[in-house]
């Protein structure tokens, strides 16, 4: 009997850690380039992301060759000429939200929430602080997003002077991310 019980708890603990983690395999993160003369936009849908919801806890992983344009030429000059993916295959971040122990995850109420952590972009590793929200969708999974911008050059990704009037230094990324929870 003494056996039965302490399987029972060790199986419970268990399964009590594993519950603390949210996943995605298929988060989203676009980016975007506005200049006046052209707009470029490129969406990823094969990011893969953790959230330990006892700590606040994030972490990312962007392969870049999935990022999709709506030409194939700007995706090949993309993945060649700027980040360089044979290089540089993955995009990360390792972070936390801020203050996350103040954030209610039993309700579908949008919250507004801080992440700052490390991102780590074409062999580059800089800290960024962005604001976000996170709520709970109508099945209990948790959704995140969040929009911040990165200067090119933060992350040695340099424009050709042919193509600089095409291109912007600053970029606009968007995240969300809907997690569902962690299973083994």
């Amino acid at each position: 009997m003494k056996n039965v019980i302490i399987t029972f708890v060790l199986l419970v603990v268990t399964q009590m850690s594993f519950a603390q983690k949210f996943w995605t395999q298929t988060g989203q993160i676009s980016f975007f380039s506005k200049t006046p003369m052209e707009d470029i936009e490129a969406v990823n849908k094969q990011v893969s992301s953790i959230l330990d919801t006892e700590t606040g806890d994030l972490v990312f992983n962007v392969l870049m060759k999935a990022f999709l344009f709506e030409k194939a030429l700007m995706q090949e000059h993309f993945n060649e000429k700027y980040v360089h993916s044979e290089k540089y295959p993955k995009a990360s971040f390792k972070g936390q939200i801020v203050d996350f122990s103040k954030l209610n995850l039993t309700t579908t109420a949008e919250q507004k929430v801080q992440v700052k952590g490390i991102l780590t972009m074409h062999g580059v590793s800089k800290e960024v602080v962005a604001e976000g929200t996170v709520k709970l969708d109508a099945k209990k999974n948790i959704v995140a997003s969040s929009k911040f911008e990165v200067l090119l050059a933060d992350y040695d990704i340099s424009i050709p002077s042919a193509v600089k009037e095409n291109i912007s230094e600053k970029i606009t990324i968007s995240v969300v991310m809907n997690y569902v929870p962690y299973e083994k």
